[in-house]
């Protein structure tokens, strides 16, 4: 009998799922929704007993705001039309929170964005833990993974990590890379080779911090340049170039919470545009890759970067032990020859199919229009970016496959399983991903951000929440150690905060859209920043086992230049041009202050 009544009572709680209610907060104004045949309505709310809480008269557009929690009915014109719940406003920051506090204790992202989720499903499905539990599974996930522009993003992004595989399998990797080695002769070339390499293999960070390490490793330790020297210039290359280009395991993931950011708000703008227009505002990826340059062509160093550099000079380099081969055995074959145009050929396919893409999506569609005199800017802005990725994907790992069996590098059936070893690797992005979008969709339902905008709005002057955000994205990706948790984490409460913000203050469209990119754009160059210089972050550790150097001595030397980096560019870049300095004196000014740095307090090795 008490089985019967547990199976029941679970039964039930289940049952209750299809019986969900509109949820509001108390205190913050929502749209009732009334019919758009009435002009005007009498709305009328009703508590659980039936008594009367508010009446009044409402046009369409116009809100309402209920104070306390409780179970509500809505009435228009004597017609109930709604019934909706009403939780405390602060409920709705504790699933991002939850998140939050989750991955700084257990430095977890899966179990953080996991937690977030079903807290906010409890707050969504009247508070019951069992029904809340089901419903991740069956209808928070499904409905993710139900949006076609959701699985477009996943084929690109399985697609391209399988052309990864591949390239990484038949040597075109390799012989990338030795092509740009070959005038290592001095220290100077040594470090501007590793720097180019890092430049060269855009496409994916790990795969750029493991093979720019390792292969560099042999060359720089001739030219005496010290292990935390390679370590440095390798982790300032992989994540900030990848998260930079069009073409990388990186886009589809930005595209896809940018995205979901400009839906919440009902914005018209292309994700793909938008990720465009944002690039010039990432000030710390940018310079960060400037600055490791700079590095390399003066030679100049301060810190503990200058004490490693000198004694690697006077002594030699100290091999440290590692177990990098372990993982570089994972991603090449070393019987391949190394042939660079194994990889730049599947390369450009993808780069020519994606940019083919754009232009026949955004030409179609503007057609479809009426629209006949158009430009560039006009085309990539109407395409389908996801359209576009996934047919240029295609294209390349067909390219990649038939070019690695058809010029008899290895067979057929080596080729498929490298191309499937390479899909495989791109399995935590897709949960990371879906569990982003989940959270995202989370966040929405339980209006988070229209909370926050409730507090800000009116206290943080508009031009100040781009650095305000690049700097608490900063503070999470490095407790965290994950570009990607915090991206999904931060992103979906900005993108709505900017744009009400920008409506209260009563700015153009237009307006709005550009502190719309810059916030954006900040979200996407905190969360590099903050992962740069965490200990904890995947980038930094591989980095530091490719390059076969003690971890904390990479995390010591690097950290003193990341933070300058990331300084400069928030005083000289966010901030000056959030208050209309020119975008290119901007960054005429924030390299002529790390010149002067690396002048006046860095000294030649």
């Amino acid at each position: 009998m008490k089985k019967f009544l547990i199976l029941f009572w679970l039964s039930l709680s289940y049952g209750v799922l299809a019986q969900t209610t509109q949820l509001e907060l108390s205190g913050i104004p929502f749209e009732p929704e009334i019919s758009a045949t009435d002009s005007v309505a009498t709305i009328t709310v009703k508590n659980q007993t039936g008594a009367l809480v508010l009446k009044r008269k409402l046009s369409e557009k116009e809100k309402i705001t209920i104070d306390e929690s409780g179970v509500y009915k809505i009435f228009s014109n004597g017609v109930l039309i709604k019934r909706i719940r009403v939780i405390p406003a602060w409920f709705s920051l504790l699933p991002p929170l939850l998140a939050i506090l989750l991955a700084l204790i257990f430095r977890q992202v899966l179990v953080a964005l996991l937690a977030g989720i079903y807290l906010g499903a409890f707050f969504i499905y009247d508070y019951n833990f069992i029904a809340a539990f089901f419903r991740i599974a069956d209808t928070i996930i499904v409905d993710m993974l139900a949006d076609k522009d959701h699985i477009l993003i996943i084929l690109f992004t399985v697609m391209i990590g399988g052309v990864v595989g591949v390239i990484s399998a038949n040597g075109g990797t390799v012989g990338m890379a030795e092509v740009i080695v070959k005038k290592a002769r001095t220290a100077r070339s040594g470090m501007l080779a590793s720097w180019l390499m890092g430049v060269a293999i855009f496409f994916d960070d790990y795969s750029n911090s493991l093979l720019v390490g390792n292969m560099m490793r042999p060359i720089t330790d001739k030219l005496k340049i010290s292990r935390e020297k390679l370590a440095y210039i390798v982790d300032s290359t992989a994540a900030p170039v990848t998260s930079l280009v069009v073409i990388s395991t990186w886009i589809g993931y930005e595209l896809g919470l940018i995205g979901d950011g400009l839906n919440t708000i009902g914005s018209h703008l292309s994700a793909y545009d938008v990720f465009i227009r944002s690039i010039p505002y990432r000030f710390y990826p940018i310079v960060a890759l400037f600055f490791v340059l700079m590095i390399a062509v003066f030679r100049r160093d301060f810190g503990p970067m200058l004490k490693a550099e000198k004694s690697a000079k006077e002594n030699g380099v100290s091999p440290v032990h590692t177990n990098i081969d372990d993982e570089m055995a994972t991603l090449e074959n070393k019987t391949a020859k190394p042939r660079w145009y194994n990889a730049i050929v599947p390369i450009a396919v993808l780069l020519a199919g994606t940019i083919w893409g754009l232009i026949i999506t955004g030409k179609n569609s503007l057609e479809a229009a009426g629209i006949t005199n158009y430009g560039l800017r006009q085309i990539i802005s109407s395409s389908n970016s996801y359209y576009a990725l996934v047919w240029g994907s295609f294209a390349a790992s067909f390219v990649a496959v038939i070019q690695t069996v058809g010029l008899k590098i290895l067979s057929l059936e080596k080729t498929l399983e490298a191309y499937v070893k390479g899909l495989r690797s791109m399995l935590f992005a897709v949960v990371i991903l879906v569990l982003a979008w989940a959270i995202s969709q989370i966040t929405k339902e339980i209006h988070t951000a229209d909370y926050i905008i409730d507090l800000l709005v009116g206290n943080v002057d508009i031009k100040l929440l781009a650095t305000l955000v690049f700097l608490v994205c900063a503070v999470i990706s490095f407790a965290t150690g994950t570009s990607w948790g915090t991206m999904a984490i931060v992103m979906p409460i900005v993108v709505p905060l900017t744009w009400e913000m920008g409506v209260s203050a009563g700015l153009p469209v237009l307006v709005i859209n550009s502190y719309l990119i810059s916030t954006i754009a900040a979200v996407l160059a905190g969360a590099v920043f903050g992962d740069h210089c965490s200990p904890i972050a995947d980038t930094t550790i591989l980095s530091s086992l490719a390059s076969g150097c003690n971890h904390i001595a990479h995390v010591r030397t690097q950290l003193p230049y990341a933070l300058l980096v990331g300084a400069v560019s928030v005083v000289f870049g966010s901030l000056f041009t959030a208050f209309g300095f020119p975008l290119l004196l901007a960054y005429l000014l924030i390299f002529a202050t790390l010149f002067a740095v690396l002048f006046f307090f860095g000294k030649k090795v």
